[in-house]
């Protein structure tokens, strides 16, 4: 009989243990934003990638034009060398490849202050995001929030909030 006693003892104890971590668990509030749909619908990071379009079209457009200049060149020697002396082959061969080694430095450069840009912009756009995400989690009373996960159900996830949020104060 005093054994029955502990053991319902013991079981109401569990059971109220479990009752309050269920009480607790509800209380706990999670929420989950998606940086790349941010990175993709916000109207901050469309701005950024509409100024970086703008800022270095001309400059793309002039590399895609000298490439197109350097391949034209490269088929008329291909075609215009058999009938060329070996020292006007030479010559003509000589400024492809300088013609080519200029137009790979210039590619690069262009490719290395496109990515400063581009990471400059997303920094921007990363911190405008993480204060709307702030703004969002004390108004609702999130306890955590997580950007990356390799899952999260529909209902934990406030990117929408989110991005509303960073549209509101985007002209701000």
């Amino acid at each position: 009989m005093k054994t029955l006693r502990h053991f319902s003892q013991v079981c109401l104890l569990a059971f109220g243990a479990l009752g309050a971590t269920a009480v607790s668990a509800q209380e706990f509030k999670i929420g989950f934003v998606n940086t790349d749909r941010i990175f993709r619908e916000a109207s901050t990071a469309k701005t950024a990638q509409a100024k970086l379009e703008q800022e270095f079209s001309k400059r793309e457009k002039d590399l895609v034009d000298l490439g197109n200049t350097i391949k034209t060149a490269s088929d008329k020697f291909e075609r215009e060398a058999p009938t060329l002396s070996e020292t006007q082959r030479n010559t003509r061969q000589k400024q492809l490849m300088d013609q080519d080694r200029e137009f790979q430095r210039k590619r690069r450069e262009f490719q290395e202050d496109l990515n400063t840009r581009k990471n400059e912009e997303q920094q921007v756009v990363i911190e405008r995001a993480n204060r709307a995400v702030k703004v969002v989690a004390e108004a609702e009373k999130y306890d955590v929030i997580f950007q990356e996960a390799v899952y999260i159900n529909p209902k934990h996830d406030i990117t929408d909030k989110v991005i509303k949020s960073l549209n509101a104060t985007a002209g701000k």
